[in-house]
């Protein structure tokens, strides 16, 4: 089973962008690296170019390395952005939605279905994998019952073999997309007099309910999870089922998880989740709890 390290989800400056990169590039934890902004393209700091340089620096250092793609398309203009990405040719994209989809099936680029992407059964995946996809991201709220289940089906067993599942196993999780910005609208500023705002929330915002709990993350037109999902003791039940286990950079100590996911791939240690970790979904409960036991499910 490999670890990736999906997209930073957050707007952080090029520099510590850089600086993060060089550190993924040394370590030996990592096996697939996505880039790219996927959510807002006015708060990159980063061009289509920077991105390439940044992933020749990480496929020179032994990682596999994939492009991803916006979420939601709003402009002409990021269009041309998605065209540009799927064009340049050198490495597999994910499509965070159904436009790069087509564009990659027009151009003959194997690409990844992204989690945004709402596939839901064997005929939909089945559709994808005609289309050219390789790689599968399941969709972030689904369990570990539901991943068995529409891998037995027998559309998806003839096909199995063309494809990798991969798994949303660490951070906050992306639940949803909207064309308007939370976070502009919590400083009461318009989205499009943002003044890019989203450079002051590095780990995005946190939004807490009536009676404290902390609900749910904004981070610009996305709304995460408000607790890190964290799915570190339920490896070991992945094996024959996923094939890839995705880690959502953080802010700090995204590398020292990595290790740790690494070291935990077939099981061995418990550890103990904080108050604000969750592991719900995979284990077909609701998105917030969290199961400390790695004894919940098997059968």
């Amino acid at each position: 089973m490999k670890i990736s390290l999906g997209p930073i989800l957050y707007y952080w400056p090029k520099e510590k962008v850089e600086a993060f990169y060089r550190d993924v590039a040394d370590s030996s934890d990592i096996d697939v690296v996505y880039l790219g902004e996927t959510v807002c393209p006015k708060r990159s700091e980063l061009f289509l170019k920077d991105y390439l340089d940044i992933a020749h620096q990480l496929r020179e250092a032994g990682k596999q390395v994939r492009l991803s793609t916006m979420t939601l398309l709003e402009s002409p203009g990021m269009v041309r952005d998605l065209v540009r990405c799927i064009d340049s040719g050198e490495f597999m994209v994910e499509a965070n939605d159904m436009g790069a989809v087509f564009l990659a099936q027009q151009k003959g680029v194997p690409f990844v279905a992204g989690a945004a992407i709402n596939c839901y059964n064997q005929h939909t995946l089945k559709y994808l994998v005609n289309a050219g996809m390789q790689c599968w991201v399941m969709p972030v709220e689904l369990s570990r019952e539901w991943l068995a289940d529409i891998l037995s089906q027998d559309v998806v067993q003839d096909i199995r073999s063309c494809f990798d599942v991969e798994v949303f196993a660490f951070g906050h999780m992306p639940l949803a997309w909207s064309a308007r910005c939370f976070t502009a609208r919590s400083e009461n500023r318009a989205k499009d007099q943002c003044g890019l705002c989203c450079i002051n929330y590095p780990c995005g915002r946190s939004v807490t309910s009536q009676d404290g709990h902390q609900v749910f993350i904004l981070n610009g037109i996305q709304t995460q999870s408000g607790h890190r999902y964290n799915l570190i003791n339920q490896l070991q039940h992945m094996h024959g089922l996923v094939d890839v286990v995705r880690l959502s950079p953080q802010v700090e100590d995204t590398l020292l998880w990595a290790k740790r996911f690494r070291n935990n791939l077939n099981g061995g240690q418990n550890y103990c989740l904080g108050e604000f970790e969750s592991n719900g979904y995979w284990l077909k409960l609701p998105g917030m709890s969290r199961m400390e036991s790695v004894s919940h499910y098997e059968s």
